[in-house]
């Protein structure tokens, strides 16, 4: 799957308020080194430099391109280090004091197997801190499941649409409190309010081409993926009627989790 750094990046401000609302739910003073899973372009990462300026901030993400643009942002900053790995099998050598991930863990399946494996590197007295979208029974995610499951794109694209991988936040709350974590677990939808469309295209649909769509757009060129997005498009555009000014209110859920281990 392939990332496009400046699609994602369009809505950088409403992407990083969620992570700056979960930042702020960590009372650690002075944690050596912080792993942001899923760091992408970097933007989450350089949060948690201005919060913690002399701890260790490690980055790691799959998609070369996105390290390529927090890279360059960095440049000349020795706090960072940057690693290119699938989180799924990559892993810290030493215990840590803070694991953050912002909206990224939900790209990946079997979070009663994954998630202890991530709250395992957390140091005693460390924090694991975890913000996922939650968004599939959204008019977003359920336009794109309809379009995908039609006749005309279900046998090409049909066999990349997930089941919802988040669960309600209290399942995580049960499942870190297994592993002897204290838990704070919770739930927010934003609204979102999105300027105007902009070359013709839904403001939801450019949203979304920075997420959700990657995986469908990436098998997807030319002719096959302007019709794709026509498809999508139609659906997403009687679901969020723009106001009179053009603006468009995109109501976005979220699951934010935080498990704190006891000290030894």
């Amino acid at each position: 799957m392939s990332w496009d750094p400046a699609q994602y990046l369009k809505y950088a401000s409403e992407r990083l308020r969620p992570a700056l609302d979960l930042l702020a739910r960590l009372p650690i003073e002075a944690p050596q080194t912080v792993v942001d899973l899923g760091c992408g372009t970097g933007n989450v990462a350089q949060l948690l430099a201005a919060r913690w300026p002399r701890a260790r901030i490690v980055g790691v993400d799959n998609s070369a391109a996105m390290l390529a643009v927090a890279i360059a942002a960095t440049e000349g900053a020795t706090q960072h280090e940057w690693i290119e790995a699938d989180l799924a099998d990559w892993a810290p050598e030493d215990p840590v004091a803070v694991v953050f991930s912002n909206a990224a863990l939900h790209w990946h399946d079997d979070h009663a197997t994954l998630f202890p494996r991530i709250f395992g590197w957390v140091a005693p007295g460390g924090m694991l801190a975890i913000q996922m979208p939650d968004q599939y029974a959204a008019p977003s995610h359920v336009a794109l499941a309809a379009v995908v499951s039609s006749a005309r794109w279900r046998d090409r694209l049909g066999p990349l649409l997930r089941r919802a991988p988040v669960a309600p936040a209290a399942s995580y709350f049960r499942l870190f409190a297994a592993e002897g974590a204290v838990v704070d677990a919770w739930t927010t939808e934003y609204l979102h309010v999105l300027p105007p469309a902009r070359n013709g295209v839904h403001p939801v649909v450019a949203w979304t081409k920075g997420t959700a769509l990657t995986p469908f757009l990436a098998i997807l060129d030319g002719e096959a993926e302007h019709a794709f997005l026509a498809d999508y498009s139609a659906r997403i555009t009687v679901a969020y009627p723009a106001l009179p000014d053009g603006r468009v209110l995109f109501a976005f859920r979220r699951v934010f989790v935080v498990a704190s281990r006891a000290m030894r």
